[in-house]
C-alpha cells in the first residue's frame, strides 16, 4: 500500500545505495504515466510525493468554462465553484484525485515498467561511480554462468563480463569457481555489462607481479615491459632503481615462491624474467635467453636487430613456432632477424650472394649448393645436372634451368665474382661488422603497447628445425616452469 511507500523507499535506497531523490522522481513519473493511461493522455496531471504522510498525491488541472467540450482539459463553472467558490471563467483549477490505487492493471503495469527502468539507470550510475576509480586493478569474483562463451562473474554488488577472447585458452572454470581478473574497462552507458574483465592482457601479468613482489609495489623494482602469449609463455623485463637490489631475484623470490604464485594463477604459463637494459644489443641478449647470442648489430633508424647465434643455439633462440624470438621482439618493440653463425658467414660471402641473385634460388637452396662445393654463380654454371638433382626439391628440369640461367647471367655480365674478390671482400665485411657492434649507442626501449614488431626467421626450414628440436630448451635461472 502507498502508506508503506516511505518505508519501502528508505529500505531500497539503503540496500542499493540509490539517491533518494532519484527514486522519488522515478515513482512520481511512473504514477503520472499510469494516471494518463487510465484517465486520458491529454489531461494536465501533476504528481507529488508527500514525504510527511509517505504517500503519492495526484492533481489534475483543468480550465474553467461555461460549457464543457473536452472533459479531460475543461471543467464546468458550476462544478468548479463546488470546489472553489471564488473561481472564475478561464481560471486553471487544480483538483486532487482520490483512489489512485485503483488506476487499473494496465496503468499499474506501465508504472512498474517506468520504475524498473529508472532503477536500472540509477543502478548503472551507482556501479559506474563505484568502479570508475578501480579501472586497471585486479578484482576477484565468482563465476556465475556462461553466455555464448563469455563468462559472467559476480563481483558482489554487480556482475562483470569476461569475454571469450580475454580468457586464457588453457584455463577452464566452472560455475561457482573463484576467479581473479584485470578490470579492463568501466562503461557508464552500456546496455549490457558495464564492467569488462581481461585475463590475457599484459597489464594483468604486471599487476600480479606487483601484488606478489613488495619491491615493485614500493617502486624499487620497475616493470619495463611485458609480452605474452596467454596460457603458453611470457617475458617480463624488470629494472631496479637501487644498485643493491637484484630485480630478477626480487621477482623470483625465495626458492621461486613469488613467481610460482603468478604461474599458478596463470595455470602454468611459463614466465621468463629478463633484466632490462637501455642498450638494445644487451637487452636483446637478455631477452632471447636461454639461448646464447654471439653477435648483435643494431639499426636504430629502422629499429631492427640482426642477432647471430651459434649453430646449435638457433632452435633455442627461435623457440617453438618462433615463440621465443617473437616474444623478445614484442618486448623490445624492435624487429629481430635471427641468423646462425653459419648462415651469417654465408651471407657475407660474395659468391653466396651471386647464387641468391639467381631467380629461383632462396637461402635454403643456396645452403645446399654451398654444401656441395658450388659456392658461386661461376661454379653453378660449370656444374653438371647430376650434381644438382641429388639435392632436395630439385628435379632434372629445374637443374637445367638453373645452370642455363647462371651461364646467361655470366655471359651478360650481370652477376660475376672471382675467387680473389671473394677472399678480399669477405675479410673487409668481417672487419666492418665487428666495428659496427662496438659503436652502436644505447637507446631508450620502445613502449610495449605500440604496434607489434616484426620477427624475421632464417627460413621455413629453420623454423621447422626449431620446432623439431625445441624440446632441447633448458630453462635458465630466470625462467620458472
Amino acid at each position: 500500500m502507498l502508506s508503506d511507500l516511505k518505508r519501502i523507499i528508505d529500505q531500497i535506497c539503503r540496500d542499493r545505495g540509490f539517491d533518494k531523490k532519484l527514486l522519488i522522481e522515478a515513482i512520481e513519473e511512473a504514477v503520472e504515466s499510469a494516471a494518463k493511461k487510465k484517465l486520458g493522455s491529454r489531461r494536465d496531471i501533476e504528481v507529488r510525493f508527500n514525504e510527511e504522510f509517505g504517500e503519492v498525491e495526484v492533481f489534475q488541472f483543468r480550465t474553467v468554462v461555461l460549457e464543457v467540450e473536452d472533459e479531460q482539459t475543461e471543467i464546468a463553472l458550476e462544478e468548479a465553484r463546488a470546489l472553489d467558490v471564488e473561481v472564475q471563467i478561464d481560471d486553471e483549477l487544480g483538483e486532487k484525485m482520490e483512489h489512485i490505487e485503483d488506476l487499473g492493471r494496465i496503468a499499474a503495469q506501465s508504472a512498474k515498467q517506468v520504475i524498473i527502468h529508472k532503477m536500472k539507470d540509477a543502478e548503472r550510475d551507482v556501479i559506474f561511480e563505484m568502479f570508475k576509480d578501480r579501472k586497471g586493478e585486479i578484482v576477484s569474483g565468482i563465476v556465475q554462468r556462461f553466455e555464448r562463451g563469455n563468462m559472467i562473474v559476480n563481483l558482489g554488488r554487480t556482475d562483470a563480463i569476461l569475454p571469450r577472447d580475454q580468457q586464457i585458452p588453457k584455463r577452464s572454470f566452472k560455475q561457482g569457481d573463484r576467479i581473479r581478473a584485470y578490470l579492463d574497462d568501466v562503461r557508464q552507458n552500456a546496455r549490457d555489462s558495464q564492467l569488462i574483465l581481461s585475463r590475457t592482457c599484459n597489464d594483468f601479468l604486471a599487476k600480479l607481479f606487483a601484488m606478489e613482489v613488495p619491491e615493485i609495489a614500493e617502486g624499487i623494482v620497475e616493470i619495463m615491459g611485458v609480452s605474452r602469449e596467454p596460457g603458453f609463455r611470457a617475458k617480463i623485463a624488470v629494472s631496479s632503481l637501487e644498485t643493491d637490489v637484484d630485480p630478477v631475484g626480487a621477482c623470483v623470490g625465495m626458492k621461486g615462491s613469488r613467481v610460482q604464485n603468478v604461474v599458478q594463477e596463470l595455470q602454468g604459463e611459463r614466465i621468463d624474467i629478463v633484466p632490462w637494459s637501455p642498450d638494445p644489443a644487451k637487452y636483446v641478449y637478455n631477452a632471447l635467453a636461454p639461448a646464447h647470442v654471439s653477435m648483435v648489430m643494431a639499426d636504430e633508424e629502422a629499429k631492427t636487430l640482426l642477432v647471430v647465434v651459434p649453430n646449435d643455439q638457433l632452435s633455442l633462440a627461435i623457440g617453438r613456432q618462433g615463440q621465443n624470438v617473437r616474444l623478445a621482439s614484442r618486448l623490445l618493440g624492435w624487429r629481430i632477424d635471427v641468423k646462425s653463425e653459419q648462415r651469417y658467414e654465408n651471407l657475407e660471402n660474395p659468391g653466396y650472394q651471386t647464387l641468391l641473385a639467381i631467380d629461383g634460388i632462396e637461402e635454403p637452396l643456396a645452403d645446399q649448393l654451398l654444401a656441395r662445393g658450388i659456392f658461386s654463380i661461376e661454379k653453378l654454371a660449370e656444374a653438371a645436372v647430376d650434381d644438382l638433382v641429388v639435392l632436395r626439391s630439385i628435379n632434372e628440369e629445374q637443374a637445367k634451368q638453373l645452370i642455363n640461367t647462371a651461364k646467361r647471367l655470366i655471359e651478360e655480365g650481370v652477376v660475376t665474382v672471382s675467387l680473389a674478390e671473394k677472399d678480399s671482400n669477405a675479410d673487409t665485411a668481417t672487419d666492418d661488422v665487428n666495428g659496427n657492434v662496438a659503436t652502436e649507442p644505447p637507446v631508450e626501449p620502445a613502449v610495449v603497447n605500440e604496434a607489434p614488431a616484426e620477427v624475421e626467421l632464417e627460413s621455413e626450414k629453420d623454423v621447422a628445425d626449431a620446432e623439431d628440436s625445441v624440446s632441447e630448451e633448458q630453462p635458465t635461472g630466470d625462467e620458472q616452469k
